[in-house]
């Protein structure tokens, strides 16, 4: 699949051999052209045209309303895209079973909600729509992936701070086995302690499954932390792709402003 040119660039000129990233990545998740107008006439996205490489965190960042929220959601079809404007391994996902296409691209909310009944019935449930009962090995390793142990296996929501309900919602995603993880402000409502679990959880799952991961955050010194590639979003349009290390050298005068105030 090609890459487009200023992802090109901006993906592959800055050492990214040093880091441990093919030269020519394999795209999981090509985005063309895509565009967004409200209700009202207002533009949300405007042409908006990335190159998600497979097995990284892309973290996404940008003023609010700058459509960041919308851009995630037209990832999996929670928003509905235009035919042909986001593919997912080289299939325009407008083409895709939409259950199907969210189990391959799971996503996470700024605040977790939990199903009725235990840590364990939550977790099983995305399998058991498709007729899979979890033994209850397979709902322990679920949970250690999400930085739990089994203490929680029987515990209900109700019995669960913030932090370990957005866990339990993550170990809940991670029992569809998807290919790639989208994030809303998923530590916004954590405490710091809360907040790095899960960003160490996140970090696992991209180095031992390969697993593509896409964040849209607030806090610049999160993303520095754990993202490989940072997309730049203002005003519905992506004005820069940068590596996180070269973040405070954008060059588009609202995305310096951002910064600078973010910091």
């Amino acid at each position: 699949m090609e890459i487009l040119p200023g992802a090109r660039e901006h993906l592959l000129g800055s050492n990214w051999n040093e880091n441990g990233f093919e030269e020519n990545p394999e795209i999981k998740i090509q985005v063309r052209g895509l565009t967004k107008v409200s209700e009202k006439g207002v533009s949300i996205l405007n042409n908006v045209s990335v190159d998600i490489p497979k097995g990284i965190i892309m973290g996404v960042i940008g003023p609010s309303g700058s459509g960041k929220s919308t851009f995630l959601r037209s990832l999996n079809r929670l928003w509905e895209p235009s035919s042909n404007s986001v593919f997912l391994d080289g299939h325009d996902i407008c083409d895709l079973d939409v259950l199907a296409l969210r189990r391959k691209i799971g996503m996470l909310f700024q605040l977790p909600v939990l199903f009725e009944g235990t840590v364990a019935d939550n977790v099983r449930y995305g399998p058991q729509l498709k007729g899979k009962k979890l033994s209850d090995n397979e709902v322990y390793k679920l949970l250690t992936l999400a930085d739990l142990d089994s203490s929680f296996f029987n515990k209900s929501g109700g019995e669960l701070s913030v932090g370990q309900a957005q866990r339990v919602a993550l170990a809940r995603t991670l029992a569809n086995e998807p290919e790639v993880l989208l994030l809303d402000e998923p530590t916004s409502a954590l405490d710091p302690i809360s907040t790095q679990n899960i960003e160490d959880v996140l970090v696992k799952l991209k180095r031992e499954q390969n697993m593509t991961i896409v964040m849209v955050s607030h806090s610049i010194k999160q993303i520095k932390r754990i993202a490989d590639i940072v997309c730049l979003l203002v005003n519905g349009e992506i004005v820069e792709i940068l590596k996180p290390d070269q973040l405070f050298e954008s060059k588009h005068p609202m995305a310096q402003r951002f910064l600078e105030l973010s910091s």
